[in-house]
């Protein structure tokens, strides 16, 4: 009866509308009261112990840096190497926007805040030369999704926090499943360049690329600095965020000087306001959890999965499909948050690594932001380039599946994930 109050409380107030911390809060009250253990200071200080987190600490400081590298340039000399090694191909710009949402993953961490500035510096270009704008802003989309997954990445902050799972482990472990999205991309876009007529950009001469790359080579040392450190053992992944954050203001103010200290106050007040959304949600989430634990949920549903625990392929198989159906509802975060807590256990209790499992995980939820009706990723590029809904998402659908087929060999054939931090992790 616990579960069926959590569901019902939980999706009726966020079907009025109400917003999804405060819908966690309506759900904590209504599951208290049924356990008969209502009490105020149970709210209070579930929310102050989850907020008061070191690791938590990376995502204001994340979200800070990509504030710092938008302003400061570093996005734009990211967008202008990639156009500057692969715009002369067939349908250029398309591998332009790879390639640039890869590096921009890199750098931040946010799917959101990617996919909008890559296709605020893209999509008119592309526009200009003719492409298809809803595939085109498919593509953007679908490119922005591999932010959550290759470090540095709020999601596996969060995930870190929420499951008692080495962040730094996850951050290593989402490199090849990043890159391996990415390779998808390429080669839908390649597929559909050849079947269409896709312009071309002026190929560049070697100097000019060379001279482009050699301009934006301190923005393509972050992530360098950040992966390196994390594996050589130098800083933790709050470290690295403040490590971002310092660098994103040393080349901004200093070396790019597109960055001005004018600009600061506006900057840090608007990574503030992001930050306190984030955090006032984990913070509520916590509750849940206590709540969920409480009532012995996980144990409930580890007996209704106990069925494929024997199978580790089919149980994940099983959370992936969950989590697709749940992430054309829910968001990214409020995902993370409710259902982390109920699947590790059973995770744990199958026998599957907890970082492996963190990885898919994350990918699914990620995958969550381009399906519709949600789609929040879909939404901030539609919003961007100025289209409807509806193209973008027909756009959408062949980089959608592309991600999809990812996913399904990343479960098929675990070692994908596993192998490669091996070997990162020395």
């Amino acid at each position: 009866m616990v579960i069926l109050i959590f569901i019902v409380v939980l999706l009726g107030t966020m079907a009025i509308g109400m917003p999804v911390a405060m819908a966690l809060m309506a759900t904590s009250l209504a599951m208290m009261a049924w356990m008969g253990i209502f009490d105020a200071q149970i709210l209070a200080q579930n929310m102050l112990s989850g907020a008061d987190s070191f690791p938590l600490m990376a995502i204001p400081f994340f979200v800070l840096a990509g504030e710092l590298m938008n302003a400061g340039g570093m996005s734009r000399r990211i967008v202008d190497i990639a156009g500057a090694w692969f715009g002369h191909f067939k349908g250029g710009l398309g591998f332009v926007a790879i390639f640039a949402c890869v590096l921009m993953a890199s750098l931040s961490g946010s799917a959101i805040a990617d996919s909008a500035a890559v296709a605020a510096l893209l999509i008119p270009m592309m526009r200009k030369a003719g492409y298809d704008i809803p595939r085109s802003s498919g593509l953007i989309a679908a490119g922005g999704i591999i932010a959550p997954v290759i470090p540095p990445s709020i999601g596996f902050v969060m995930l870190g926090v929420v499951g008692n799972i080495s962040i730094t482990q996850l951050f290593l472990a989402g490199i090849v499943p990043g890159l391996l999205m990415a390779a998808a991309l390429v080669l839908t876009w390649t597929w559909q360049a050849r079947r269409g007529d896709m312009p071309r950009e002026p190929r560049k001469t070697l100097r000019e690329r060379l001279s482009i790359t050699v301009a934006g080579v301190w923005a393509l040392m972050l992530p360098v600095v950040i992966v390196g450190g994390l594996r050589a053992g130098l800083f933790t992944p709050t470290e690295a965020a403040v490590v971002a954050v310092f660098y994103a203001l040393f080349v901004g103010l200093l070396v790019y000087r597109d960055l001005r200290v004018s600009q600061l106050y506006g900057l840090l007040l608007s990574a503030g306001k992001t930050s306190a959304v984030v955090m006032f949600l984990v913070a509520a989430a916590q509750v849940s959890a206590w709540l969920i634990a409480a009532a012995n949920i996980p144990t409930v549903v580890a007996e209704v999965l106990q069925p494929l625990a024997a199978s580790p392929t089919l149980l994940m198989f099983a959370i992936v499909l969950l989590l697709i159906v749940v992430g054309t509802a829910l968001d990214f975060a409020p995902t993370i948050l409710i259902l982390a807590p109920v699947l590790l256990p059973v995770v744990r209790m199958a026998g599957i690594d907890p970082v492996y499992f963190g990885v898919l995980f994350i990918m699914t939820n990620a995958i969550g932001l381009i399906t519709p009706p949600v789609g929040t990723v879909l939404n901030v590029v539609c919003g961007v380039a100025k289209e409807r809904l509806g193209p973008v998402i027909r756009g959408s659908v062949p980089y959608l599946l592309a991600q999809v087929a990812v996913l399904v060999l990343l479960v098929l054939f675990p070692a994908l994930v596993m192998a490669p931090l091996g070997w990162l992790r020395g």
